[in-house]
């Protein structure tokens, strides 16, 4: 059961990897006009992305404003999220082992 919870929660952090790359090439692409976002597919998809994943990057983007005009904060969270799936995960999983079995 342990193991599970810990491979559900590792798959939910790739995912919010994925959705924090994807949003940061799809938001150079609309700043370079190479898509459009009156385009409501795109739209939507933007959207979505910046929803489930402003609330992750807002407290970075707070502490580290953008350099020279480049925002580095989705390259800290990712860095931030990879190291507590490498490391703080397979901690806790040892932790919750001998509770949950």
């Amino acid at each position: 059961m342990g193991s599970f919870i810990l491979y559900i929660v590792g798959g939910l952090l790739q995912l919010l990897i994925l959705a924090i790359v994807i949003s940061a090439i799809l938001s150079w692409l609309v700043a370079f006009n190479v898509i459009n976002l009156r385009n409501q597919s795109v739209y939507n998809v933007v959207s979505t992305l910046e929803a489930v994943t402003r609330p992750i990057m807002r407290p970075v983007q707070r502490m580290i404003p953008p350099l020279g005009g480049v925002d580095i904060s989705p390259i800290i969270v990712i860095l931030v999220l990879q190291s507590a799936r490498s490391y703080l995960l397979p901690w806790i999983g040892g932790l919750l082992y001998p509770l949950i079995g």
